[in-house]
């Protein structure tokens, strides 16, 4: 079995997305917007330090989760 960097590192987006997306749930605000609201202006007070969420979105670049993004949502 062969596995790519690319993958994992997509992988490892994904994973991290999901930790953040859930924070933010959990403390009542809407994840969606504060996402989008990190990735167009780079603020990461846009995500809360709850579960050490803003920490952990500090370590995916913005341009590749956007290439990442766009590409899962052009191939279903």
């Amino acid at each position: 079995m062969i596995f790519s960097v690319k993958d994992e590192k997509e992988n490892e987006m994904k994973k991290i997305l999901t930790s953040v997306y859930d924070a933010l749930r959990e403390k009542g605000y809407n994840p969606v917007n504060q996402i989008v609201g990190y990735i167009l202006s780079e603020d990461p007070t846009y995500i809360t330090t709850y579960n050490n969420a803003r920490s952990l979105i500090c370590h995916i670049d913005r341009d590749e989760l956007l290439q990442a993004m766009v590409k899962s949502y052009l191939s279903e």
